[in-house]
Protein backbone atom coordinates (compact mmCIF):
# COMPACT_ATOMS: atom_id res chain seq x y z
CA UNK A 1 0.00 0.00 0.00
CA UNK A 2 1.32 3.28 -0.81
CA UNK A 3 -0.11 6.64 0.52
CA UNK A 4 0.35 10.08 -1.16
CA UNK A 5 0.31 13.22 0.80
CA UNK A 6 -1.26 16.09 -1.31
CA UNK A 7 -0.53 19.90 0.10
CA UNK A 8 -1.83 22.61 -1.75
CA UNK A 9 -0.38 25.47 -1.16
CA UNK A 10 -0.50 29.60 -2.51
CA UNK A 11 1.96 31.95 -1.90
CA UNK A 12 2.18 30.57 1.67
CA UNK A 13 5.66 29.23 1.85
CA UNK A 14 5.82 30.59 5.67
CA UNK A 15 3.15 28.33 6.96
CA UNK A 16 4.37 25.40 4.35
CA UNK A 17 7.46 24.91 6.12
CA UNK A 18 6.34 24.20 9.05
CA UNK A 19 3.73 22.05 7.72
CA UNK A 20 6.80 20.45 5.83
CA UNK A 21 8.79 19.76 9.07
CA UNK A 22 6.13 18.32 11.00
CA UNK A 23 5.48 15.59 8.30
CA UNK A 24 9.12 14.68 8.07
CA UNK A 25 9.27 13.40 11.75
CA UNK A 26 6.14 11.56 9.82
CA UNK A 27 8.34 10.11 6.96
CA UNK A 28 11.24 9.62 9.23
CA UNK A 29 8.92 6.96 11.48
CA UNK A 30 7.70 5.26 8.91
CA UNK A 31 10.64 2.74 8.97
CA UNK A 32 10.52 1.63 5.57
CA UNK A 33 6.46 -0.24 6.85
CA UNK A 34 4.56 1.60 3.84
CA UNK A 35 5.77 3.57 0.99
CA UNK A 36 4.76 7.05 1.15
CA UNK A 37 5.13 9.94 -1.11
CA UNK A 38 4.58 13.82 -0.33
CA UNK A 39 3.24 16.14 -3.16
CA UNK A 40 3.27 19.79 -2.53
CA UNK A 41 1.21 21.44 -5.62
CA UNK A 42 2.01 25.38 -5.66
CA UNK A 43 -0.74 27.98 -7.10
CA UNK A 44 1.89 30.59 -6.00
CA UNK A 45 2.38 33.73 -8.29
CA UNK A 46 6.15 33.15 -7.58
CA UNK A 47 9.24 30.61 -7.39
CA UNK A 48 9.79 31.15 -3.97
CA UNK A 49 8.08 27.87 -2.57
CA UNK A 50 9.49 25.44 -5.74
CA UNK A 51 12.51 27.07 -4.79
CA UNK A 52 12.08 26.06 -1.02
CA UNK A 53 11.11 22.89 -1.68
CA UNK A 54 13.78 22.16 -3.83
CA UNK A 55 16.64 23.19 -1.40
CA UNK A 56 15.41 22.14 2.42
CA UNK A 57 13.01 19.37 1.32
CA UNK A 58 14.46 17.36 -1.25
CA UNK A 59 11.66 14.21 -0.03
CA UNK A 60 8.78 16.35 -1.03
CA UNK A 61 7.92 16.51 -5.37
CA UNK A 62 7.01 19.70 -5.98
CA UNK A 63 4.36 20.38 -8.89
CA UNK A 64 3.18 23.59 -10.76
CA UNK A 65 -0.70 23.92 -10.12
CA UNK A 66 -3.12 25.22 -12.26
CA UNK A 67 -4.09 28.37 -10.13
CA UNK A 68 -7.92 27.79 -10.23
CA UNK A 69 -8.40 27.82 -6.60
CA UNK A 70 -7.90 25.17 -3.81
CA UNK A 71 -10.14 22.28 -5.10
CA UNK A 72 -8.60 21.88 -8.97
CA UNK A 73 -5.24 22.55 -7.04
CA UNK A 74 -6.02 19.56 -5.45
CA UNK A 75 -7.08 17.38 -8.08
CA UNK A 76 -4.18 18.44 -9.52
CA UNK A 77 -1.82 16.87 -6.33
CA UNK A 78 -3.79 13.87 -7.57
CA UNK A 79 -3.25 13.95 -11.01
CA UNK A 80 0.43 14.04 -10.05
CA UNK A 81 0.26 11.07 -7.48
CA UNK A 82 0.34 7.62 -7.46
CA UNK A 83 -0.54 6.29 -4.22
CA UNK A 84 -3.31 3.89 -3.37
CA UNK A 85 -4.88 6.26 -0.66
CA UNK A 86 -4.78 10.25 -0.85
CA UNK A 87 -4.60 11.84 2.36
CA UNK A 88 -4.81 15.58 2.43
CA UNK A 89 -3.43 18.18 4.31
CA UNK A 90 -3.30 21.92 4.30
CA UNK A 91 -0.13 24.09 4.40
CA UNK A 92 -1.37 26.04 7.48
CA UNK A 93 -1.88 22.62 8.92
CA UNK A 94 0.85 20.54 11.51
CA UNK A 95 0.32 16.77 11.24
CA UNK A 96 0.91 15.32 14.41
CA UNK A 97 4.00 12.88 14.63
CA UNK A 98 1.93 9.86 14.22
CA UNK A 99 -0.42 10.82 11.65
CA UNK A 100 0.84 8.97 8.76
CA UNK A 101 1.28 5.70 10.92
CA UNK A 102 -2.45 6.09 12.00
CA UNK A 103 -3.60 6.58 8.95
CA UNK A 104 -1.91 3.25 7.45
CA UNK A 105 -3.09 1.27 10.77
CA UNK A 106 -6.70 2.17 9.95
CA UNK A 107 -6.39 1.07 6.36
CA UNK A 108 -4.76 -2.26 7.06
CA UNK A 109 -7.04 -3.05 9.90
CA UNK A 110 -10.29 -2.13 8.30
CA UNK A 111 -9.72 -2.75 4.30
CA UNK A 112 -13.81 -2.65 3.96
CA UNK A 113 -13.15 1.37 4.79
CA UNK A 114 -12.77 3.47 2.10
CA UNK A 115 -12.29 7.16 3.11
CA UNK A 116 -11.14 8.42 6.68
CA UNK A 117 -11.09 11.77 8.11
CA UNK A 118 -9.09 12.78 11.27
CA UNK A 119 -9.05 15.11 13.73
CA UNK A 120 -8.54 18.56 13.42
CA UNK A 121 -7.88 20.56 17.23
CA UNK A 122 -6.35 24.27 17.74
CA UNK A 123 -3.02 25.54 19.41
CA UNK A 124 -4.50 26.94 22.42
CA UNK A 125 -7.14 29.34 23.51
CA UNK A 126 -9.52 31.49 21.57
CA UNK A 127 -8.42 35.48 22.13
CA UNK A 128 -10.54 37.36 19.23
CA UNK A 129 -14.11 36.99 18.06
CA UNK A 130 -12.28 37.24 14.44
CA UNK A 131 -10.33 34.31 15.34
CA UNK A 132 -10.85 31.01 12.85
CA UNK A 133 -10.11 27.37 12.87
CA UNK A 134 -11.97 24.10 11.63
CA UNK A 135 -12.61 22.36 14.42
CA UNK A 136 -13.20 18.57 14.06
CA UNK A 137 -13.28 16.80 17.32
CA UNK A 138 -16.00 14.03 16.70
CA UNK A 139 -15.94 13.56 13.03
CA UNK A 140 -18.99 13.94 10.48
CA UNK A 141 -17.29 17.10 8.50
CA UNK A 142 -14.52 15.48 6.26
CA UNK A 143 -13.20 19.16 6.56
CA UNK A 144 -10.06 18.80 3.72
CA UNK A 145 -7.05 19.96 5.60
CA UNK A 146 -6.91 16.24 6.82
CA UNK A 147 -9.36 13.58 4.64
CA UNK A 148 -7.75 10.40 3.03
CA UNK A 149 -9.22 8.76 0.41
CA UNK A 150 -8.92 5.60 -1.30
CA UNK A 151 -7.67 6.01 -4.81
CA UNK A 152 -10.64 4.23 -6.88
CA UNK A 153 -13.35 6.04 -4.52
CA UNK A 154 -11.79 9.72 -5.44
CA UNK A 155 -12.01 8.99 -9.30
CA UNK A 156 -15.50 7.45 -8.94
CA UNK A 157 -16.78 10.85 -7.00
CA UNK A 158 -14.72 12.35 -10.01
CA UNK A 159 -12.16 14.74 -6.98
CA UNK A 160 -13.51 18.13 -6.10
CA UNK A 161 -15.89 20.11 -7.98
CA UNK A 162 -13.71 22.80 -9.42
CA UNK A 163 -17.22 24.92 -10.19
CA UNK A 164 -17.55 26.39 -6.76
CA UNK A 165 -17.10 30.15 -7.19
CA UNK A 166 -14.76 30.39 -3.41
CA UNK A 167 -12.75 28.02 -1.13
CA UNK A 168 -15.69 26.92 0.76
CA UNK A 169 -18.28 24.04 0.91
CA UNK A 170 -16.72 21.94 -2.26
CA UNK A 171 -15.14 19.66 0.90
CA UNK A 172 -19.24 19.56 2.33
CA UNK A 173 -20.19 18.88 -1.15
CA UNK A 174 -17.59 16.02 -1.58
CA UNK A 175 -18.55 14.21 1.21
CA UNK A 176 -22.02 14.62 0.48
CA UNK A 177 -21.42 13.01 -3.36
CA UNK A 178 -19.17 9.87 -0.96
CA UNK A 179 -22.20 9.01 1.23
CA UNK A 180 -24.27 8.98 -2.01
CA UNK A 181 -21.66 5.88 -2.67
CA UNK A 182 -20.74 4.21 0.52
CA UNK A 183 -21.26 4.50 4.07
CA UNK A 184 -17.58 3.00 4.77
CA UNK A 185 -16.01 6.06 6.23
CA UNK A 186 -14.84 6.70 9.74
CA UNK A 187 -13.14 8.88 12.21
CA UNK A 188 -9.87 8.71 13.59
CA UNK A 189 -9.49 10.57 16.27
CA UNK A 190 -5.42 9.65 16.39
CA UNK A 191 -5.07 10.68 12.93
CA UNK A 192 -4.52 14.37 13.91
CA UNK A 193 -3.63 18.27 13.40
CA UNK A 194 -3.26 21.41 15.00
CA UNK A 195 -5.04 23.89 12.91
CA UNK A 196 -3.64 27.31 14.98
CA UNK A 197 -6.15 29.75 14.99
CA UNK A 198 -6.10 32.34 11.92
CA UNK A 199 -7.17 35.84 12.59
CA UNK A 200 -9.86 36.55 9.87
CA UNK A 201 -9.26 40.50 9.05
CA UNK A 202 -11.56 40.37 6.37
CA UNK A 203 -14.39 38.29 8.20
CA UNK A 204 -17.37 40.60 5.85
CA UNK A 205 -15.65 39.64 2.77
CA UNK A 206 -15.03 36.22 3.66
CA UNK A 207 -18.76 35.86 4.91
CA UNK A 208 -19.98 36.81 1.76
CA UNK A 209 -18.04 34.34 -0.32
CA UNK A 210 -19.06 31.49 1.97
CA UNK A 211 -22.62 32.04 1.23
CA UNK A 212 -21.57 32.35 -3.00
CA UNK A 213 -20.38 28.85 -2.44
CA UNK A 214 -23.57 28.06 -0.11
CA UNK A 215 -25.95 29.11 -3.12
CA UNK A 216 -23.70 26.95 -5.79
CA UNK A 217 -24.24 24.01 -3.33
CA UNK A 218 -27.56 24.01 -2.80
CA UNK A 219 -28.17 24.96 -6.45
CA UNK A 220 -26.59 21.48 -7.13
CA UNK A 221 -27.99 19.43 -4.13
CA UNK A 222 -31.73 21.22 -4.19
CA UNK A 223 -32.72 18.85 -1.54
CA UNK A 224 -30.13 20.10 1.07
CA UNK A 225 -32.60 23.42 1.15
CA UNK A 226 -34.95 21.24 3.61
CA UNK A 227 -32.82 21.40 6.30
CA UNK A 228 -32.23 25.39 5.82
CA UNK A 229 -35.87 25.75 8.03
CA UNK A 230 -35.99 29.18 9.25
CA UNK A 231 -36.51 28.47 13.04
CA UNK A 232 -33.37 25.98 13.34
CA UNK A 233 -31.22 29.05 12.00
CA UNK A 234 -32.77 31.78 14.04
CA UNK A 235 -32.15 29.95 17.02
CA UNK A 236 -28.21 29.72 15.58
CA UNK A 237 -28.95 33.40 15.36
CA UNK A 238 -29.47 33.99 19.03
CA UNK A 239 -26.71 30.81 20.22
CA UNK A 240 -24.15 33.10 18.11
CA UNK A 241 -25.09 36.02 19.45
CA UNK A 242 -25.68 35.25 23.01
CA UNK A 243 -22.14 34.10 22.88
CA UNK A 244 -21.32 37.61 21.46
CA UNK A 245 -22.71 39.06 24.93
CA UNK A 246 -21.01 36.47 26.98
CA UNK A 247 -17.76 36.54 25.63
CA UNK A 248 -17.40 40.16 25.04
CA UNK A 249 -15.35 40.97 27.99
CA UNK A 250 -13.26 38.33 27.44
CA UNK A 251 -12.05 38.43 24.25
CA UNK A 252 -12.03 42.36 25.46
CA UNK A 253 -14.39 43.47 22.14
CA UNK A 254 -11.91 42.66 19.63
CA UNK A 255 -13.95 41.78 16.65
CA UNK A 256 -17.05 42.37 18.67
CA UNK A 257 -18.83 44.61 15.81
CA UNK A 258 -17.60 42.86 13.04
CA UNK A 259 -19.06 38.85 14.53
CA UNK A 260 -22.15 40.74 15.09
CA UNK A 261 -22.43 42.48 11.63
CA UNK A 262 -21.77 39.01 10.22
CA UNK A 263 -24.25 37.26 12.48
CA UNK A 264 -27.01 39.28 10.96
CA UNK A 265 -25.49 39.15 7.48
CA UNK A 266 -25.82 35.07 7.66
CA UNK A 267 -29.36 34.97 8.92
CA UNK A 268 -30.49 37.59 5.86
CA UNK A 269 -29.11 34.99 2.97
CA UNK A 270 -30.74 31.90 5.45
CA UNK A 271 -34.26 33.73 4.79
CA UNK A 272 -33.48 35.21 1.24
CA UNK A 273 -31.85 31.39 0.47
CA UNK A 274 -35.49 29.65 2.11
CA UNK A 275 -37.34 32.10 -0.17
CA UNK A 276 -35.25 31.39 -3.55
CA UNK A 277 -35.76 27.56 -2.80
CA UNK A 278 -39.60 27.27 -2.27
CA UNK A 279 -41.26 25.89 -4.82
CA UNK A 280 -43.80 28.53 -6.85
CA UNK A 281 -47.46 28.29 -5.40
CA UNK A 282 -48.62 28.60 -9.28
CA UNK A 283 -47.02 25.29 -10.31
Amino acid sequence: MKLSVIIPTCNRSNLLIHCLSALYVNVLSINNRFECEVIVTDDSSDEETKTLIQQQYTWVKWVKGPRKGPAANRNNGVKNADGDWYLFIDDDCLPDTEILTEYYNAISANPEMRAFEGRIYVDGPKKSFLHESPINETGGFFWSCNICIQKDLFYQLKGFDEQFPFAAMEDVDLFRRLRQITDKHAFLFNASVVHPWRLNRNLIKTTLKRHASQEYYIQKHPEEAKRLNAMRHFRYFVKNNLYLVTHAWKYRFSGFGTLLYCNFLQLYFCFKTLLKSRPDKAS
